[in-house]
């Protein structure tokens, strides 16, 4: 473990304490998501995959099919 965690004295949690930290560390950057600006290059990355997928809507496949697939394969 670094040296801050053992710091911070997160190396002393359980695996559920440090899961439910991270899931709490988490939540507070989704917050803050704005604060943190897109590159250029992410933009136009994400703007292509939208002008694909509104091209060739027959290529993708919505929630709930891909959901199925993954749970038919356990």
């Amino acid at each position: 473990m670094s040296p801050r965690m053992k710091a911070l004295g997160i190396d002393r949690l359980s695996i559920a304490e440090r899961i439910a930290l991270v899931e709490e560390i988490w939540d507070s950057v989704a917050e803050e998501r704005d604060s943190l600006p897109l590159t250029s290059a992410q933009r136009e990355d994400l703007q292509h995959r939208l002008d694909e997928s509104l091209a060739y809507p027959e290529c993708g496949a919505d929630w709930e099919e891909v959901f199925q697939r993954l749970r038919s394969k356990t």
